[in-house]
């Protein structure tokens, strides 16, 4: 039973987390704790989403995880988070009982789904004449701010890069610092969370999930990591890349503080975070691409869809050692290194000629950093359907890959004990034979036959 206390008699405001999880620069928080109201924290267990998950998902240990500390925090400073579990609208139908509220401030969310939601929550809030405000967060360019000159989004990566980078210098002052890395001073104003709260909380086992043993990456990455993250980064058997997708992700690092950061360290590393805006910016304008190619002429094509060789592909058999290696670290940790993640996705679309949108979804299911996105830019890309796709004709070949990057076998060894024994399988369909079944079938399907 929630225990009633002043707050419920007097006006507020409310901040909801979503993707943001942490109080320190938080664009959102930071417009909230301004507003002249004393602050709501809340966070909703979305049971939209929640319920298409397993049992055993790392990602919700992680966010209840997150949200103790947040709300640990937020008792430090004499309030409380406020936990909820349900369906979003009809959470908020509650609360606007519960409280006498002003305004809701967010931070912004573009996938699909997202939006729904937040135009449903908007227009119900909107009928209790109760403001919806929400702020950038998640990226440090949105909507339309990188455009080309007739004002249509960018469709390629380099000179929507170009543009990028050039607007992060318009915005540099004399001391060095661009407007668009500036952080939101939030402890300033942390007198502004409502006091007296008592924690609302929900727990795992009645969410209906269970612990993993699925270890979360730190946001505490060396320097030096950075530093040599152009050298370094297409060596799986290296540590050398951050693994703070997780922490993106879910918004406890601040993007703009990495971006400040990066920006001195590794031009390479700061790339990264611009396909993240990149990728974040296509999916705004052309949210068709959750379930269609971006390049509509790629829905042609005539997936073979092999069910065996799909169950090969997801339990790391397909006889190809870079690959299997690839898929037995995702399903082992949640993780996969990004230059795998290419090829393993490459493998899927154009070896075995399995729709990219099954891959999609097995890595949405797995990957500890599965962010809409990204995940989706990156597997239209290894198809050839998306926005500065690898043409048709660029097949990776897998023990070409191997050669390269894991010349040693230390990485495929570490996952793939077996490999040189019996116990390990032949390859599922030879390399230049996929090589030349995946061109004719492309050619079909792009020249419309």
């Amino acid at each position: 039973m929630d225990i009633i206390t002043n707050e419920d008699y007097m006006k507020n405001n409310i901040f909801w987390f979503r993707r943001d999880l942490r109080l320190h620069d938080n664009a959102g928080l930071y417009h909230a704790l301004k507003s002249n109201l004393p602050i709501i924290p809340i966070f909703i267990f979305d049971t939209e989403i929640l319920d298409k998950l397993p049992t055993k998902d790392a990602r919700v240990e992680f966010i209840h995880s997150v949200l103790t500390d947040l709300d640990e925090e937020l008792q430090s400073l004499g309030s409380a988070l406020q936990i909820y579990y349900g369906r979003p609208l009809e959470i908020w139908k509650g609360i606007v009982n519960k409280y006498d509220i002003s305004q809701v401030y967010t931070n912004h969310d573009f996938e699909p789904y997202a939006i729904q939601r937040d135009t449903d929550v908007k227009d119900m809030l909107a009928q209790k004449n109760i403001g919806f405000q929400t702020f950038k967060d998640h990226v440090i360019f949105e909507k339309d701010e990188i455009t080309k000159a007739d004002g249509l989004p960018y469709s390629v990566f380099t000179p929507y890069k170009r543009k990028w980078l050039a607007k992060v210098e318009e915005g540099r002052n004399d001391a060095g610092l661009s407007y668009f890395y500036k952080p939101y001073p939030t402890e300033k104003y942390n007198s502004n969370f409502a006091q007296g709260l008592s924690s609302k909380r929900v727990s795992l086992k009645k969410m209906g999930f269970e612990k993993t043993d699925i270890q979360i990456p730190s946001t505490d990455v060396a320097q030096g990591i950075i530093k040599k993250y152009e050298a370094q980064r297409n060596f799986p058997a290296i540590d050398g890349t951050s693994r703070l997708g997780i922490h993106f992700r879910f918004g406890t690092v601040s993007i703009r503080e990495k971006a400040r950061k990066s920006q001195h360290l590794s031009a390479v590393y700061l790339s990264e975070l611009v396909w993240r805006d990149f990728y974040a910016t296509i999916l705004y304008h052309n949210p068709q691409v959750v379930t269609e190619a971006y390049r509509a002429k790629y829905d042609r094509i005539e997936w073979l869809n092999n069910e065996e060789h799909f169950e090969a592909w997801k339990n790391g058999m397909t006889g190809y050692p870079l690959v299997d290696a690839g898929i037995r670290e995702l399903n082992a940790t949640g993780h996969m290194h990004n230059r795998v993640r290419m090829l393993v996705a490459s493998f899927l679309t154009k070896h075995l000629l399995i729709d990219w949108r099954w891959g999609e979804a097995y890595f949405a299911e797995k990957l500890l950093d599965f962010d809409l996105a990204s995940n989706n830019g990156g597997w239209q890309w290894a198809s050839g359907s998306g926005t500065d796709a690898a043409p048709y004709f660029r097949i990776f070949s897998p023990m070409a890959q191997l050669e390269r990057f894991d010349k040693q076998r230390k990485y495929v060894l570490k996952y793939i004990p077996e490999l040189g024994t019996d116990e390990y399988p032949q390859p599922i369909v030879d390399h230049k034979m996929a090589r030349e079944r995946c061109l004719a079938t492309y050619k079909k399907a792009l020249a419309g036959q």
